[in-house]
């Protein structure tokens, strides 16, 4: 008897590991599709060109989450929504419905780099802030059944300035705040949304911006340094580097929050 408990034992033990190895260690993603939209806000006379990367399935990915991508500074050359693919296209592989906006157009003023460049800055964060908004309230119109609970906010730079700006007037829409070396907006110290920042090994934020070591044990906040350099955030970083931020930003989408 005692023999046949330890193979029954065994056995349950070693189909438990292969059950959860399946799950945490998943092969298979799913194929990726890209569309691309320009949505036109009336009240505001702006076009907002967005990208869409989203798995390609026919069964419905039950309460499918949403992450919104705002892209850095490209000096309105434009384009800039389709720079970050690496991770933008890894979201979607994982189930995730990701909206990259463009935030710049051609015909934009370009972006002060002189004075206070919190409070110069502070129109075309707005700006930013605003086209998330009508893109956040355009997708519930046409895409009513996805997650707008938990929805993930993610910036890079520029971007990351303008997503930490929405989710400081806009906290009730934003579950998750992820911003990749933001540096001149500070970031909501709160704990809903859940906020996480990666930092690069080259640019150090304004003050103000970072919580102090009280305020990320107080709020949870997540302040990760990596050995990268700001400017390799986006395509332009080598496989080892996209790497380590798609798995951090994989992480920070898995984790529980409140």
């Amino acid at each position: 008897m005692k023999y046949s408990f330890s193979i029954l034992f065994a056995i349950l033990l070693f189909i438990t590991s292969c059950a959860v190895q399946n799950r945490n260690n998943q092969s298979h993603d799913y194929e990726v599709k890209l569309d691309t939209l320009t949505m036109f806000n009336q009240s505001r006379n702006r076009k907002i060109p967005v990208a869409f990367y989203y798995p390609k399935t026919d069964k419905k990915i039950p309460g499918q989450q949403i992450v919104i991508f705002n892209h850095g500074y490209g000096f309105n050359k434009g384009g800039d929504y389709f720079v970050y693919s690496y991770l933008t296209e890894k979201l979607a592989s994982k189930g995730y419905f990701t909206v990259s906006i463009q935030h710049e157009l051609t015909t934009d003023s370009p972006l002060p780099t002189e004075g206070n460049l919190q409070l110069v800055r502070r129109p075309f964060w707005q700006n930013g802030s605003d086209n998330i908004l009508f893109v956040i309230n355009e997708l519930k119109k046409t895409k009513p059944e996805l997650d707008y609970k938990h929805l993930t906010l993610i910036g890079h730079s520029n971007g990351g300035d303008m997503a930490a700006l929405f989710s400081n007037q806009h906290p009730n829409l934003v579950y998750k705040l992820i911003t990749m070396d933001n540096r001149r907006m500070f970031l909501p110290r709160t704990s809903i949304p859940k906020i996480y920042t990666l930092r690069s090994n080259d640019y150090p934020a304004d003050e103000g911006v970072l919580p102090s070591e009280t305020e990320q044990k107080k709020y949870s906040m997540t302040v990760q340094t990596t050995s990268i350099n700001h400017g390799h955030m986006d395509n332009k970083g080598s496989d080892e580097e996209k790497k380590i931020l798609n798995d951090f930003v994989l992480k920070y989408l898995s984790e529980q929050s409140l």
